[in-house]
Formats: structure tokens, sequence, C-alpha cells
């Protein structure tokens, strides 16, 4: 221990850590290091080479308190951060605690100065201290964490900047910080307002004033302000920075390096940029999602509860519910959680009422005034807000904020040099610029995606937007932002389709909203339609794969209208849109005969243009028009064609697909078995590298439309375990993909069906549910309609008969309307057997004798033996003659059939009812054999509903 008058100094070599003035030195000169953080320091550098545990540390830096891991966390950083390059010296042993390397000696020093300076520099344990801070006008709603960080924050770092965009809540954030903190301080907190200062070089005097330093000389330096305040034990709070900022950085910056026992609390619009700093940018408050409806957790959002407290200020009985509740959370999503504009919207609510706000947010600049009257002027209305930080900006950067605005959600690097390319400004310049509004907080990084991607938020964007029109170049930045996005999505008008380069696609995903507004301009009055065809038929890859088919045909209906009236664009931009419109015609209204005409068009485009690729998509468009309409020796037709020009011309990734659509169309036509060689063969064939392709040309994905078709089969064929394999199988991969169209079809035409088939309820309703949520997320009507119809089938079999026949009826009538008539067959077996059930035997047998002609009609030989079997209990339920020996013939028709598809499944049902059906019990033995004989054909799914039933039902028989 040193004797009196000496101060221990531990050295090693370019650092010195000086016990007695609380300093950390390297090569002589002051790092600024806030006290706990200091005070770690010392107790390492103490123990230099040893390890100190992280309890220890809690113990002798925070006694008796309960102290978070990342407080530990925070401190350990700034003391990094304070080392800088050689941060290596404090050693991380994990989970355990720190260890400061170096070989660290011990100096004695003794200065009679410096002991008397120790005298005035040391601060005194006794209060009072002294503060000028505002006592709080009201509490601070939804920042109780992060005051608890900031204090944190201030223990670690000698100098922390509060920055953001106006009005997010700087000041009252620093204030509510300082007033926690006076009493455990121990020092003084000094609040210095720099925002009527209209000289920078006014800083240092102000903030001498404030703390009553009387310092002579014409003009007060940072330096000499540094030097007066000497060892005081002082926290600094600096409001409203950014139009001084110079000036105010270096005061913040001689107070740290100078002094040894003062911090700095500054808040700014910009950061100060100095030694030390570090930077906290207040978020705005958190605002409830889009999809959040249920009231208790709307309320939980820190923005809407400001929302309800400011109100309530002027309207006390102000409660909303409802719809009501879901306009706050709507005003303040659009609002950005602003702490400023949510008090001006409140105000106004209050007057004017939710409604009224809510529909006149586009003029949010307009009606968002009428501050407190005793507020700063710039928190008087919106725009004067955004008016003090814009008129603070250099030209260039004015420019650019400008121009950023035409993107609607967010931006990358690439495209702001983009939207700048006829100024002046180099693309080096496009950054600097950049750098400078984002450190001004008026451009801020976009959490929700990669990290090289920016954004304004709303009201600054619907802000600069105003000054961009003003200033006569939003045309021309309209165009730069419709072409950068048009060179994003085409490599080339010929080799649109096939570009899904892993890196670009999950890029265009992200462009959505953007190519909106692109198009949107490209087809108004003073837009460019050549440009917006090219735009909307590169985009088309990124429409399917995200199930916005409604989308896309609107848009492309939008680019055709255009051709038609002689916008310059060529044949194969034409073959690209027609495409897009036959794929989308078609899962959005289904089967219609605009969809036929514009794929023979497609056809023979391809087929001018020698476009192997077109030609097959024209191909299976048209097969599929066919499959739809229950056309099946027509599509079989398409398929084989499709497989004759894929075998020749295409790639190996194609013939997969051919083998899906001839298996489709096997499967419907009754042959079972080659359809099952011809799914398993798809299954095993080449797949492409990017299954997005396949979803662009085709609009759904071909590897999971050969599971849902294969469950099928194997189900048909008395699999059912392998079935429900299958089927879950087809819903996972679609999942994977994330593609909803695909999905659907996993869903309704797979593991729903299989689930029904077996008798899994349970599943049945999970898949019901699931298919309409995906359509009605995509706005997928022809799924939508199936979802109705799912939904009817479950409710009549759980006794709700009267409105799950409602709803199967009002499927069929949708189909009625359109040509669509693939499940129009199932949808009326369901509502028969349902009917049937509830006694309604007349309508049953008129439902199951409209099927059973439809499919006669159309060769549809999947199904029949279940409808005869239907048919034929129907019948025996009936009061008509002869309706036993129709039962009968029904009965042996449909083994007949199911024997000739190799359907075991069609075999047992039927043979359940035939036995079922004999009154002659004399029969018995007969029966018997019969039934074990399809029994022993099956090696599973024995858990089955229809297997149980068998197996039921041949106990009875042995008794």
């Amino acid at each position: 221990m040193p004797v009196s008058g000496q101060r221990l100094v531990y050295e090693n070599g370019d650092w010195e850590v000086d016990l007695a003035r609380h300093e950390l030195r390297a090569r002589g000169v002051p790092v600024p290091i806030a006290g706990r953080a200091f005070e770690i320091i010392e107790i390492l550098v103490q123990s230099a080479g040893e390890l100190v545990t992280k309890g220890d540390l809690m113990d002798r830096v925070w006694p008796g308190a309960i102290v978070e891991e990342n407080t530990i966390q925070v401190h350990m950083s700034a003391i990094r951060k304070a080392l800088g390059h050689d941060r290596g010296m404090l050693q991380t042993a994990f989970g355990r605690g720190y260890r400061l390397l170096g070989d660290w000696t011990v100096r004695h020093q003794t200065n009679a100065v410096d002991q008397a300076d120790l005298i005035g520099m040391v601060p005194s344990r006794d209060p009072p201290f002294i503060t000028n801070l505002p006592l709080a006008a009201s509490d601070l709603i939804g920042r109780t964490p992060t005051v608890r960080h900031l204090q944190e924050l201030l223990s670690a770092y000698r100098v922390v900047t509060l920055t953001g965009p106006g009005g997010i809540g700087k000041t009252v954030l620093a204030l509510e910080v300082a007033r926690g903190l006076s009493q455990t301080f121990r020092g003084d907190i000094w609040f210095v307002e720099l925002v009527s200062l209209l000289q920078p070089r006014l800083v240092p005097s102000a903030v001498a004033g404030v703390l009553g330093l009387k310092l002579g000389g014409d003009e007060v330096s940072p330096e000499s302000l540094a030097r007066a305040i000497g060892g005081r034990k002082l926290l600094l709070v600096l409001d409203n920075c950014e139009h001084v900022i110079d000036v105010a950085a270096a005061v913040a910056e001689a107070v740290v390096h100078m002094c040894p026992h003062a911090s700095v609390l500054a808040t700014s619009r910009e950061v100060l940029r100095i030694e030390g700093e570090y930077v906290y940018r207040v978020p705005p408050l958190d605002v409830p999602s889009e999809q959040q409806e249920e009231p208790k957790l709307v309320l939980e959002h820190s923005a809407v509860q400001l929302f309800m407290a400011r109100t309530r200020a002027q309207h006390f009985n102000f409660s909303p519910t409802g719809d009501d509740l879901a306009a706050v959370a709507s005003i303040c999503r659009h609002l950005d959680g602003i702490p400023l504009a949510i008090e001006f919207a409140a105000a106004r609510a209050a007057a004017l009422g939710l409604p009224e706000i809510a529909s006149r947010l586009n003029d949010r600049f307009g009606l968002l005034t009428g501050g407190r009257r005793t507020a700063l002027p710039r928190h008087q209305t919106l725009r004067a807000a955004l008016d003090w930080s814009y008129e603070l900006l250099p030209q260039s950067e004015r420019w650019l904020l400008r121009r950023l605005a035409i993107f609607p959600s967010g931006f990358t690097l690439d495209a702001a040099i983009g939207v700048m390319k006829d100024t002046s400004n180099a693309a080096s310049a496009v950054v600097e610029n950049m750098a400078n509004l984002v450190a001004k907080s008026l451009v801020t990084l976009d959490g929700t995606t990669t990290p090289e991607r920016w954004r304004l938020l709303e009201t600054v964007r619907a802000y600069a937007l105003e000054k961009l029109a003003e200033s006569g170049e939003a045309q021309q930045t309209a165009r730069y932002h419709a072409e950068f996005f048009r060179d994003l999505v085409t490599m080339s008008s010929r080799n649109v389709q096939t570009r899904a380069a892993a890196e670009n696609w999950a890029r265009c995903l992200r462009e959505t909203d953007n190519v909106r507004v692109a198009l949107d301009w490209a087809f108004s009055s003073g837009g460019d339609a050549a440009l917006g065809a090219d735009l909307t038929a590169g985009y088309v890859p990124v429409w399917m794969q995200q199930s916005l088919l409604g989308e896309c045909r609107a848009r492309v209906d939008t680019a055709l209208a255009a051709l038609d009236r002689g916008a310059g664009y060529d044949r194969g931009t034409e073959m690209m849109l027609r495409a897009a419109l036959g794929m989308s015609l078609t899962y959005t209204r289904g089967p219609v005969n605009e969809a036929r005409l514009t794929w023979e068009r497609v056809f023979e485009l391809a087929t001018d243009l020698g476009d192997t690729e077109y030609r097959l998509q024209a191909l299976y468009g048209l097969w599929l028009q066919d499959i739809l309409v229950c056309e099946y020796r027509a599509a079989a037709k398409f398929a084989q064609e499709f497989q004759d020009v894929a075998g020749r011309d295409a790639a190996a990734t194609d013939i997969p697909t051919a083998d899906r659509m001839m298996a489709l169309t096997l499967h419907y036509l009754g042959d079972q078995a080659a359809a099952r060689v011809c799914a398993d063969r798809s299954l095993s064939g080449s797949v492409r590298a990017d299954r997005h392709v396949d979803i662009t040309h085709y609009g759904i994905d071909q590897r999971v439309g050969a599971l849902v078709l294969l469950s099928r089969v194997l189900w048909l064929q008395g699999f059912p375990d392998q079935a429900v394999q299958a089927a879950k199988a087809s819903v996972d991969e679609a999942v994977t993909l994330d593609h909803g169209n695909s999905i659907c079809l996993a869903v309704a035409d797979g593991a729903s069906i299989i689930a029904i088939m077996t008798g899994n309820a349970v599943d049945a309703k999970h898949f019901a549910t699931m298919l309409r949520q995906y359509a009605d997320k995509h706005v997928l009507g022809v799924w939508r309609t199936y979802a109705h119809a799912l939904q009817g089938r479950l409710l009549m079999q759980d006794g709700a008969v009267s409105d799950g026949a409602a709803l199967l009826k009002s499927a069929l009538d949708d189909l009625h309307d359109t040509p669509f008539d693939i499940r129009f067959q199932l949808y009326l077996v369901w509502l028969a057997e349902v009917q049937g059930a509830a006694g309604n035997i007349v309508e049953a047998l008129g439902a199951i004798d409209e099927a059973l002609t439809r499919a006669e009609r159309m060769d549809e030989r999947w199904y029949f033996p279940e409808l005869l079997r239907i048919r034929g209990e129907l019948l025996l339920r009936s009061d008509a003659v002869g309706s036993a020996a129709a039962s009968s013939e029904c009965f042996a028709q449909s083994l007949d059939v199911a024997r000739n598809q190799g359907a075991l499944s069609w075999e047992l049902r039927t043979t359940i009812s035939f036995i079922r059906s004999r009154q002659d019990k004399t029969a018995a033995a007969e029966l018997r054999v019969m039934l074990k004989s399809v029994l022993a054909r099956f090696s599973e799914g024995f858990g089955t509903a229809d297997l149980i039933a068998a197996r039921r039902l041949l106990t009875e028989l042995e008794a």
C-alpha cells in the first residue's frame, strides 16, 4: 500500500491505470471510461493474470444488488472499446469470469501538486448535490427497460449519445434517465438546452452559464470550460446538439478527456463522432402487427398505451373496443410508433373522433398539429419537427433524401445509387451522403431483413415525397426507380423465367412493394408502358412463388391492355405475359374459356419463336384445362405431346412433369396400376436445382403434385398407411417451399381426401382449417370453394346437417357458374352421403344419379365403384318397387369395376355393403369367406375406419 502522499499507478507497456486519479491512460493520454467500468479495471489489474469470477465482480462492484448478466457484459464491452487494438488483454473464461493479461508493474508516485489536486478532485461523499433537472410533467410510457439500460450504460461509458429522428422522445428519455440517477450518482446533474443557440461558438458559454462558472476572456473554448470543471463530479446533459454538432462534440470530448469525474449524456439527431462515445439509437414505441386482433394483446403495446393515456387526458371516458381499438392500432402503425406524432394524433382524436383521424392520415402534416403551447416551435406540428431536420441538411443530402422517398418498402445501396444516376454525384458520393443521413436519423436500418437494407420511417417518407414533388424531379426519379427494378428482375427479355439465381431470387422476393409502385407509375399517363410490360413479365416468377396469382392476373391484364393499345414491345414479352395470365386465370377463376384461348395463343407464339420452354408451358396449360373440365381423353393427348416434346427437345428435369401429367390422367380414367408406375417414375426422376422454376412454369411444385397423386393411388390400391405418409409428405414439402398454391393442392387433393377416406376426423378438420387459411391468404378462389365444400362435409358429419349442406350447395353453385368440374362429382357424393344419413333418400338419390351421369359422360372412372356402392345403399332404404334387385345390381357392378381397376379399398367397402344387405343369414359361411378373401389382401392400415369395420363385421359373421 502507498504511504501518505503517494498514489499507485499500474503500468503495462503503453497502458497505465492510475487508481487515485481514476484514470486509464494510453501512452500518457487519458482514455474516457466511466466509474463502474473503471472499478472493474481496478479489480482486474490488482489481480493481473488471475481469473476474477463473475460472482466476485458482482459482489465488489454492486454489493448487495441483484445484477443481470447483460449488465456485466455492457461494462466489459466498454472496457474492450477503451482498450481498442489491445482489447485482447481482457480475456474471457466462458461462463466463469475474466482475466487481465500482461505484466503489470506498480509505480509509486509522490507529488505535492498532485496531492493538492486530489483533495479538490475527489468528490465529497456527502450531499447535497446540485441539479437543474425539471420535474416530469407526466409519466414516461413504454420506456422503463430503456431507462434502466441507459443508466447502466452511463456507469460503463462516460459519454452516451441518444440519437433518433425528430419526435422519437430523446429529450424526455434523457431527462428520465438523469432523474433516475440523481439518487445514486452522488454528483451534480446539469441539463443544458442548446436548441435556442443560433451560433455554434456559443455552446461553451451556454454550458458555463448553466454550471455557474465565471470564465474570463472574450470567447469561452471547450478546453477552458473543461479546465474550469476540473475534478467536479457531474453528469452533463447536452440536449439538442444537431444544429451545433461540431462545437457540441468538441465540448463533450474535452470534458471526458480533461475531467475524470464528469460524464456526458447527449441528445442529437446526429451522432457526435468522438472517442469513447456510445451511440444509442432510440427506437420507436412498439406497435401491434396487422395480424394482432386480440384486444388484450393490442393494449400491451407501448404506442397504444401512449395514445390511450394522452387521449384520456382530454377525454376521460375514452375506452375504445372492437373496431375502434383496431383503428387505434392502425394509427399507431401508420405513425411508426413515434411518440410526438402519436401525441398529436391523440389530441386530435379527443376532439374529432377516431374515424376522422384514421381516414385522414394521408394528410398527416395538415392533421397533426396543435402541440402544447409551451412546446418548442418545432414540436408544435409534425411538419415543423421535420422541417428542422431537413433545413440542417446540405443540398446534396436533401437531394438524396427526396429521391429515397420513392421506395415504399426499403432499399439497398445500389438501388439508392440507381435513382441518383442523373446527378453529378458519383456512387462514392451517394454512399457518403447515405451514411450521413443514417447518422442524422433520417434513414434507418431495416432490421426486418438483411443488414444491407435501409428504409425511411413512413412519416419521414411522406415528408420527403412532398419535397420530391415540389422539386420537379418526381417523374425522372420514378423512371429511374422503375428501370432499376426492371434490370434487377430481367436478365434479358428471353431468359427471364430461368434466371433464378439464388442470390437474386431472395432479393426479388423482398421487392414486391417497390415493383408495385414502379408498375403504377409505368402504366400511368406520364409513365412508360413498354418499360412496365418488361417489368411485369420479369416479375411473374415472384408472384407465382408468393402465390399472388390474383395480383399477377391483374398486372398482366394491364400490361396486355397496353399491348393492345400499341405499346412498343416484342412478341416474346407478349408470350411471357400471356403464359402468366393463363396460369393465374386457372387458379383464381377456374378453367374459363379465356384461359384456353390464352394458352392457345402462347402455343402459337412459342411455336413461331421456336421456344421449347413456352411450348411446354402451353401444352401443360391446355392439359390442365382439359383435366379440370373432366375431358380426360383429350387431356391424355396433351400429356403425350408434352412427353414427346420434353423427351426430344427439353431438359431431363421436364420429364418428371410429363410423367406426373400422364399419371394424373390415368388415375381419373381408372387405370390405377399404370398411374402408379408414372407417379413413381416422376418422383424418381431428375429434380431441378431450383424448384422455383417449376412453380413459375406450372403454378405448382411438380414433386408435391406427384406425391399428392401417389397418395390417392396408394389408398385405392389398399395401402392406407403409405397413402397417409405420402399425403403428409406432400404437405411438408409444400410448406418447406413456402408456396401457397402448392400447399393448397397438397391439402385439398391429397391430405384432406386421405384423412376422409381413412376416417381420421381430427386430421380432416386440421387440413380443412389449413386450406381455408391459405386460400384466404392468397385469394385463391378455386381452393376457397373447395374449403367451403370440405367444411360443409365435416359439419354434416358432426351433426350440423343444415349448415353443412348449405356450404356444400354453395360450393356446387360456384362450380355451376364455370366449367370447373373436377371436384363437382366429389361434392355431389358428399352431399348424397350425408343426406342419406339424415333420411333424405330422394334428394340423396338425385345427387348420386347426377354424379353417375356426369361420370359416364366424362369417362371419370376413379370414383365410379364408390358411386355405385352408395347408390346401392340408398336404394335399400328407399320404398321404390324393385329397389332390392337394383341395389344388388349396383353392388355387383361396383365390385366388377373396382376389381378391374385394382382398387382394393373400393372393393372392401362394397363387399361390406353387400354383406350387410343380405337378409338370408344362412349364407353366412359364404359371406365370411368372401370378406376374408378381401381382407387377406391387405397388409397394412388395420387402424383405419374401413378395416376396423370389416373386422368387426367378420366377427359378427363368425358368431
